[in-house]
């Protein structure tokens, strides 16, 4: 029982599809099947590959599911690459994607040593990176908001003709629903 087992997985938002390649090196990787994507089942899946091989060395691509699976993974004690998808060897000429094959080819390529792993950031850096991309993403809204004010003021036209960026003060208006109002269709 000292064999290495490679399991790629292709996680998505509800399941997880799972290849495992053996530390041999001479046969394909072949798929295991499909799960939930939850903790109760990994640790299910976990148990059952214990069982077979004495470590196991688990990957899976970087994407929108989040780092938490790694962060389980490790937790348990568990071997956990997540791969960064702009640095995975493809084929030229090989274009059908599905779960199965990516699983599989994830499992085949981390048996090669041929993948590239991301940085994992603590739950620290997680938190402001999601706060940094809220804001942005808030600014971004305003912006565009602004934009498409303007563009409805112009086709209406009101136009500011001032030397400095156009707001509502500048424009002698207090509140534009006083000055302009909006007929009912009917």
């Amino acid at each position: 029982m000292n064999s290495v087992k490679f399991i790629g997985m292709d996680v998505h938002k509800n399941s997880i599809t799972i290849a495992i390649a053996d530390q041999d090196g001479r046969g394909p990787a072949r798929s295991y099947g499909t799960i939930n994507n939850d903790f109760d089942a990994l640790n299910r899946f976990c148990r059952k590959m214990v069982s077979t091989a004495s470590r196991l060395n688990f990957v899976y691509e970087a994407g929108p599911c989040g780092y938490n699976i790694h962060r389980y993974l490790t937790k348990s004690g568990f071997d956990c690459m997540v791969a960064a998808p702009s640095m995975i060897p493809k084929k030229s000429g090989v274009r059908i994607k599905n779960d199965k094959r990516d699983a599989k080819m994830l499992a085949r390529l981390h048996r090669a040593g041929e993948l590239t792993a991301v940085y994992i950031p603590d739950r620290q850096d997680e938190a402001m990176r999601d706060l940094t991309r809220a804001r942005e993403d808030a600014v971004s809204a305003c912006r565009k908001s602004k934009q498409q004010l303007k563009a409805f003021l112009l086709r209406h036209a009101i136009v500011y003709n001032g030397k400095s960026r156009w707001r509502w003060r500048d424009h002698g208006t207090e509140n534009p629903r006083k000055t302009y109002r909006i007929r009912p269709l009917a």
